[in-house]
């Protein structure tokens, strides 16, 4: 796929962050959002502003050590679990760092999106979308889970922390955050009628070959 040029990256990443908070996934300073660069650079949104207001020429370039390359403003303090995302993911450009209320709320309470049970929602995003435990940011512990979840899982809830979604561009990633909030909401309301019961592992296993076929999902590491 064609790299496309940094001026429509920093373009786009700018209007997504604004997306970001006209959908209502992130308030005050909440999210952030990073894109993969060549030369193992990141372009990134800065810390401390609120997503509604971030422009491109607000956006930094950074290396894999956090050091700013280019832009006047600090790299947002959570940095660390989207490079563990992208070492976990070689194919994977974009990661994004949102607070979808209801998505949000089950990972407060430390519940998986569970069960899968439609069949959309596996062939997006898996059989399963994990919660991940609680742990400081910017601490090894967070690090590290990050970086295994992100190793089989295209999506993620951290405990009292949102959600964060991986892509090969910020289409992806955004649309992600989309289905991962969207399906909290119907879950909500589901459980709330009654049992919902579960795929049959029939239909799970059928699912995942089609989600393979369509390109989906984590890509072995190249050796």
């Amino acid at each position: 796929m064609p790299v496309p040029p940094l001026p429509k990256v920093r373009a786009d990443l700018a209007a997504t962050s604004r997306r970001l908070h006209q959908l209502g996934w992130v308030a005050n300073h909440d999210g952030n959002l990073s894109v993969r660069l060549t030369g193992d650079r990141l372009l990134i949104t800065p810390t401390a502003v609120s997503k509604a207001d971030v422009d491109e020429g607000m956006l930094l370039v950074v290396d894999y050590d956090g050091k700013v390359l280019e832009g006047r403003r600090k790299p947002f303090s959570e940095l660390e679990l989207h490079l563990a995302a992208f070492r976990a993911r070689p194919e994977v450009d974009v990661v994004l760092h949102a607070h979808p209320p209801h998505a949000t709320a089950w990972g407060l309470v430390g519940q998986e999106l569970s069960p899968v049970a439609m069949a959309e929602l596996v062939v997006s995003l898996g059989d399963r979308i994990p919660t991940l435990p609680r742990a400081m940011p910017r601490t090894s512990e967070a690090v590290t889970l990050v970086e295994a979840a992100a190793s089989q899982f295209d999506a993620m809830l951290l405990q009292g922390n949102g959600a964060l979604t991986l892509g090969v561009d910020l289409e992806q990633a955004l649309l992600r955050m989309e289905l991962v909030e969207h399906y909290a909401k119907i879950l909500s309301a589901a459980r709330a009628l009654g049992p919902v019961p579960a795929l049959p592992p029939g239909d799970v296993a059928k699912l995942l070959e089609a989600r393979k076929k369509a390109g989906l999902g984590p890509k072995p590491k190249p050796a």
